[in-house]
């Protein structure tokens, strides 16, 4: 009879996971791709009861597989039902794990599947409408559980693959990741946020002709959006709110936050505020990006 003893899962250093999923065509191989060359782990298509057997073998690997990247979509969709089954194991497993999704609109969507010629995995002998429509039903709710989703309607490869350095490049895991984006009205509210802030009341410096031409990164538009009626009370009571609400998403594990701040073009008096609320959450220490996403559409 054997004295040695057998490291388990139990004892072993678990993994770190990410599973990514989300509508097709919205970017899963490139964020996959991207965290392969970050040094995951990443397997495709993994039928979702493996999961829980993937990390397993991960912990009995000496180190040697840290991290592990899932993709997990709709080419498995016969297994789907098991996701919520392995979530569950790996929560009573003490597992870090955090679930990516990437979306994209359904005029992006269409787009892309045209340019390569090819169906949408759902679409039978219907349009590709009909496939993205009955995709977009079928993970409705693990994007609703998702921890990061990422709009890929307007970004190409490249930022893509940088908002996915941003998000998992550092060695170390930060309590909360926040991302500040100022967006115009006009172009449309952005899907991926969490919370959705409204600069509309404070006046447009569009219609100063003197600043009309700057954007809300000059030092002379920021003075006068911060110089209205009710803008730095806005920005003090607004920035009290979300230390509320981080401490709140710390305690229910939630690691990314968006935050939308708009104005009519996304130019002006939204990326003044987005400026000064991301240097108020970074001085709380919450690792913020900040991203103006109209700036410069006009």
């Amino acid at each position: 009879m054997s004295t040695g003893t057998t490291e388990t899962p139990d004892t072993a250093a678990i993994p770190e996971l990410v599973i990514i999923s989300g509508m097709s065509g919205a970017g899963r191989s490139t964020a996959a791709k991207c965290l392969e060359d970050l040094g995951w782990f990443v397997v495709d298509n993994l039928p979702p009861a493996l999961i829980p057997t993937m990390v397993d073998l991960g912990a009995r690997s000496q180190g040697n597989v840290a991290r592990i990247a899932v993709v997990v979509d709709v080419r498995g969709r016969r297994f789907f039902d098991n996701l919520r089954e392995s979530l569950a194991d790996l929560e009573a497993k003490n597992v870090k794990r955090r679930v990516l999704f990437l979306e994209a609109s359904d005029e992006a969507l269409v787009r892309r599947f045209e340019s390569v010629r090819r169906p949408h995995p759902l679409q039978g002998d219907g349009r590709i409408v009909d496939g993205i429509e009955a995709e977009r039903d079928l993970l409705r709710e693990l994007r609703g559980d998702a921890d990061l989703v990422i709009d890929t309607s307007s970004l190409n490869v490249h930022e893509l693959r940088a908002k996915m350095d941003a998000q998992f490049a550092g060695d170390e895991e930060p309590e909360l990741r926040a991302t500040v984006m100022s967006f115009g009205y006009k172009y449309g509210l952005p899907v991926d946020a969490d919370l959705v802030v409204d600069c509309r009341f404070l006046p447009n410096p569009h219609w100063v002709p003197e600043l009309r031409p700057f954007t809300g990164l000059n030092e002379e538009v920021s003075g006068y959006v911060f110089n209205q009626p009710g803008a730095k009370e806005f920005l003090d009571r607004y920035s009290e709110l979300l230390q509320l609400i981080a401490a709140g998403y710390r305690r229910e594990g939630k690691r990314y936050v968006t935050i939308a701040v708009g104005c009519t073009g996304g130019k002006h008096r939204s990326v003044a505020m987005s400026e000064r609320l991301a240097a108020r959450l970074a001085a709380e220490g919450v690792e913020t990006v900040v991203v103006h996403r109209d700036m410069g559409r006009e």
